[in-house]
């Protein structure tokens, strides 16, 4: 008689492990469905170039992005490894680390960033256009269900044609 009662108690324990397991697959894939956190979205709306000078085949300029960061997630996102790079010909000549904050569930935040670049080479490209690429890089967490952190990153980057006779930003593209 105790035999058949083990394999009865084992037969309701495998029913019920059975059962939680079918159950936590449920919520994992409600949780990927439902709340899945989704990465940010950059769009850079404006740069422009505020002082600009050529002087013996070098350049200095002022430069300046407006941006926008918008959180699609139903949680804060905050962010701590965020930076601007300004690259030219593949070399950084410009950087700034975009101080760390929070956007908060379906908002946008607005950014503006402006630093001066040091002074480098000049390599003139077709009919005395400089390219510069911008590239924004924003990482950090989402909080989902007050209960787990997950990690999201956006990234964003630019190729600026500027006018190397006056600084004139004669177009971006994203």
């Amino acid at each position: 008689m105790a035999k058949a009662e083990n394999r009865t108690n084992l037969a309701s324990c495998f029913v019920a492990t059975v059962f939680l397991l079918f159950l936590l697959i449920i919520l994992f894939i409600l949780y990927f469905t439902l709340f899945k956190p989704q990465d940010p979205k950059i769009a850079v709306s404006a740069v422009q170039i505020p002082s600009f000078s050529v002087t013996n085949g070098t350049v200095n300029f002022t430069f300046s992005q407006y941006a926008s960061v918008r959180n699609p997630n139903r949680g804060t996102f905050s962010h701590y490894d965020s930076s601007l790079q300004l690259l030219y010909y593949g070399r950084q000549v410009g950087f700034m680390f975009v101080p760390a904050g929070k956007i908060h569930a379906a908002r946008t935040q607005y950014m503006a960033a402006t630093f001066t670049v040091q002074s480098f080479p000049l390599g003139l490209g077709p009919g005395n256009v400089m390219e510069i690429v911008s590239r924004i890089a924003m990482a950090g967490r989402v909080r989902v269900l007050h209960l787990f952190s997950h990690h999201v990153e956006a990234k964003a980057q630019c190729r600026v044609a500027v006018a190397v006779t006056d600084g004139t930003v004669l177009g971006f593209r994203c």
